[in-house]
């Protein structure tokens, strides 16, 4: 960790601290983001902020800070560091719960700013494993910091891939895509899944490449009755990462597919449009 921003100033991260009697702490109540950044500039930093906002209030977070407060420290940290980063501002359920309004009302917020250690580039060149599960996050509104069930996977799985009921919605850190073999791009409704930031410029890339688009939850008999042909995930730090394994299933012959491909140049490619 390089750098923490806390109670008004930077600080060196060992010297920051929170109290035992903040609800992040004894009931896991918080939410937070993961933000890159490229040629030190944050990426799609006002997604972010408005989702972590989002987050709060779904969780019933009140007296957050605004938007514009955030972006200025999330700057001024960046600035502060000579290196890419990874940003990952919080805010936490404080120290006190409302218990007429339902609401937590003194949350705290803060910000690490750490390494941004890139994927190996066997990852991009081989693809990945992901575990199937039968349930999916707790609240699609919410990036919460409970993460715990996406650390339960199995030896050689990268990520959990939740399937409940026979469909598939996200990934334990990602937004899921399927290409099916008529070329059709499918991912989750943003009603079942948390609003990934880079699914949005995925979507946009596809469309201007002419792509079918289905904004509905893939379903696993399309796995198991071969109806798809590759598949992907994305995220803010990973970017795109093909999947050649789901489960017991082989995507694509075992190897990143051709559309996966295309889409993870095209993103590279446009990566400077959102940068903030």
């Amino acid at each position: 960790m390089y750098l923490c921003y806390m109670n008004g100033e930077f600080i060196e991260p060992d010297k920051a601290v929170l109290p035992i009697s903040d609800l992040i702490i004894q009931r896991g109540v918080g939410v937070f983001e993961v933000i890159a950044t490229h040629k030190s500039k944050a990426l799609m930093l006002t997604p972010h902020l408005n989702r972590l906002l989002n987050s709060a209030k779904s969780s019933g977070i009140i007296n957050i800070p605004d938007i514009e407060f955030m972006k200025k420290i999330i700057r001024e940290g960046i600035s502060k560091i000579a290196h890419e980063v990874r940003v990952k501002p919080y805010i936490t359920g404080g120290d006190n719960f409302d218990e007429a309004s339902g609401k937590f009302t003194h949350p705290r917020f803060f910000v690490i700013f750490e390494p941004q250690e890139h994927m190996p580039k066997e990852i991009y060149d081989h693809g990945v494993m992901l575990e199937p599960v039968p349930f999916g996050r707790e609240d699609p509104n919410v990036k919460s910091v409970d993460y715990r069930k996406t650390y339960q996977l199995p030896a050689g799985a990268f990520e959990s891939l939740y399937c409940p009921d026979g469909e598939i919605t996200e990934a334990g850190h990602s937004t899921f895509f399927l290409v099916l073999k008529n070329n059709t791009l499918v991912t989750a409704p943003l009603e079942r899944v948390l609003k990934g930031t880079t699914r949005s410029a995925i979507l946009d890339i596809a469309k201007n490449e002419g792509l079918k688009i289905e904004e509905r939850c893939p379903l696993w008999s399309e796995l198991v009755n071969e109806d798809a042909a590759e598949a992907f995930i994305t995220g803010s730090v990973k970017r795109v990462v093909p999947v050649v394994k789901i489960g017991g299933i082989t995507m694509s012959n075992g190897r990143p597919g051709e559309i996966t491909k295309r889409l993870a140049n095209l993103y590279d490619e446009y990566i400077e449009r959102w940068l903030e």
